[in-house]
């Protein structure tokens, strides 16, 4: 990835590193390091901190290391493993060969938790996990020392000793560091950094029983890695006390700096595991890949551009407040990708046969460009037949006033083609349903030969009966129909405001014969209906799915606009 345009204003991560740099601090090195814990799937969240610890790094020179946080083996496993490794890998970053994780460093995260048990700094606990919560105290109240803080440093080892070796059962013990149960800051009151868990690694296998908390393994795997910049959410502000602590209490080979930003949080969706969890396992969502998830699997399988993901993040900004992102703004950075790199193509999403009785029993071919201005995308031959189809939505036969499209007795212009006039109408005389239009046209009007003087107001789109592929096509639209489901002041479960219309399912439409090539995640702008791709995994070449990414237009700002004005 190219290095980012200094000319802009630094952000306040910007500001700190330029100066680190100017002092000679860290040698002027700049190293970072994303580090999820595999016990679940990467969202759009994550996508912030993976484009500021990388993106910070490639503007400045340094390195990132991606590096996952693996010391709760009964939560992970290596589907999710591989599953971030791909994400990472489609949103545009690499890691060269600093993959790491914190299961490489448990020796000597357990020889850290020795040298601060023979330096008194740490303890076995023999309390119940509920005793040493109730002993915690509260943000007014101090908590109350364990009975056991002032066991000695030599049963202290033993203890740690046999706990290593499995001679104890879960829950039995736990290593706590002794720092202050007074303290103002909870996260400060004798903290657990080790508990026993005797469940099989997907890595070290059976070679551990017990594993390091995350606020002992995170600052000690950033100090190994030689980390200058510990980069993370606001929500472990109130860590960083203890992250410092625990550097500053072992011989940890250098103290890496963490600094807090902003979490991203997005209008209308939900970025909780634990909602999203709910989601798939209540089965209000086909899977963490489903085209509506905020997940990076659901949104590369919707059709959302790595590119785009990155722009969004970038224009969002990093700073230390936290704040709801209106979802338009990601749309817009999606929808100015994808006119870039999009082919313009016609699909009829719900076809209306149309009969041009005129028209004599050939085929003719239209031109027609991919793009209308980049030329790079080249052109196709579209087959214009004497039977069409148009979508229903472009006929009405008592339309209101300033209806351009097609009506009885009505003209209007085929795109590339030809005008067209609406004869009579023909229906299904059973359920009375319009499924046919008698039509004729003026051969004096063919779109691209400047001969024709006949001028109308409406320009439709269309696909040659004889020569339409079928597909499928899913319109997804967003999740929620309510810009904070979970902030409700009703106290509603925020499932209660899913969206039923953010998936349509529409059958046996009809497209034009070029995209029968085309691949998953190749991205199209199906003309006057938005921007689509081929679904990267029930699509079949014998049966062609779509997926609608984005509409054309914001059709929420309306909506978005009419709630604001009933609140005031």
């Amino acid at each position: 990835m190219d290095k980012k345009d200094h000319s802009s204003p630094l952000n306040f991560i910007q500001q700190i590193i330029t100066a680190d740099i100017e002092a000679g601090k860290n040698q002027g090195q700049i190293i970072t390091r994303f580090p999820p814990e595999p016990n679940g799937f990467l969202h759009i969240g994550h996508a912030k901190s993976i484009c500021i610890n990388f993106g910070l790094a490639n503007q400045y020179g340094g390195k990132t290391y991606l590096r996952f946080d693996d010391t709760n083996p009964s939560k992970e496993s290596k589907e999710y493993t591989d599953s971030i490794i791909d994400s990472v890998k489609w949103l545009g970053f690499g890691w060269e060969n600093r993959l790491r994780h914190a299961s490489d460093y448990f020796d000597q995260l357990y020889e850290f938790a020795v040298q601060l048990i023979k330096r008194n700094k740490a303890y076995v606990c023999s309390l119940k996990p509920e005793e040493i919560k109730a002993q915690r105290g509260t943000l007014k109240e101090p908590g109350v020392n364990s009975p056991y803080r002032d066991r000695s440093v030599t049963e202290n080892l033993e203890l740690f000793e046999e706990m290593k070796l499995g001679k104890h059962e879960n829950g039995a013990h736990v290593l706590r560091v002794k720092i202050d149960m007074a303290s103002p800051n909870i996260n400060m009151r004798d903290p657990v950094i080790y508990r026993i868990l005797k469940v099989s690694h997907h890595r070290t296998g059976d070679k551990w029983c017990i594993y390091p908390l995350y606020d002992f393994t995170h600052c000690l795997s950033d100090a190994i890695e030689g980390i200058t910049h510990s980069l993370c959410s606001l929500e472990f502000a109130d860590h960083r006390p203890l992250y410092d602590w625990v550097l500053d209490n072992t011989d940890s080979p250098c103290h890496p700096q963490q600094i807090e930003f902003s979490r991203l949080a997005l209008h209308y969706t939900v970025t909780s595991k634990r909602k999203l969890n709910e989601l798939v396992d209540t089965g209000l969502v086909n899977g963490w890949d489903d085209p509506r998830m905020p997940t990076l699997m659901g949104m590369r399988r919707r059709g959302y551009t790595p590119s785009a993901i990155r722009e969004f993040c970038d224009r969002i900004g990093v700073t230390k407040k936290e704040n709801y992102i209106e979802m338009s703004a990601l749309e817009t950075c999606v929808r100015e990708d994808l006119d870039q790199k999009s082919p313009r193509v016609m699909a009829v999403l719900q076809p209306l046969k149309v009969i041009i009785e005129n028209f004599p029993d050939k085929d003719e071919e239209m031109d027609a460009p991919f793009h209308p201005y980049n030329d790079i995308f080249g052109s196709r031959k579209l087959p214009f037949t004497k039977e069409l189809y148009i979508e229903q939505d472009d006929f009405m036969e008592d339309p209101p006033k300033k209806f351009f499209r097609l009506k009885p007795g009505g003209e209007v212009r085929l795109r590339y083609g030809y005008i067209i006039k609406c004869e009579a109408v023909i229906r299904d005389p059973q359920t009375g349903e319009i499924v046919t239009l008698k039509c004729s046209y003026d051969p004096e009007t063919r779109s691209g030969t400047g001969t024709s003087i006949k001028k109308v107001k409406g320009t439709i789109h269309w696909v040659s009966a004889s020569h339409a592929i079928d597909a499928e096509v899913r319109l997804y639209d967003r999740l929620f129909t309510v810009a904070n489901p979970t902030g409700n002041k009703e106290g509603k479960d925020f499932k209660e405001f899913l969206n039923p219309e953010s998936m349509k399912i529409l059958k046996n439409c009809k497209l034009e014969k070029s995209l029968i090539e085309a691949k998953s995640e190749e991205p199209f702008q199906f003309e006057r209906q938005g921007y689509f791709c081929v679904d990267r995994n029930d699509s079949k070449p014998d049966h062609l799915i779509f997926n609608r990414t984005v509409t054309l237009r914001d059709s929420w700002a309306k909506i978005e606009k009419a709630n604001r004005q009933q609140k005031k």
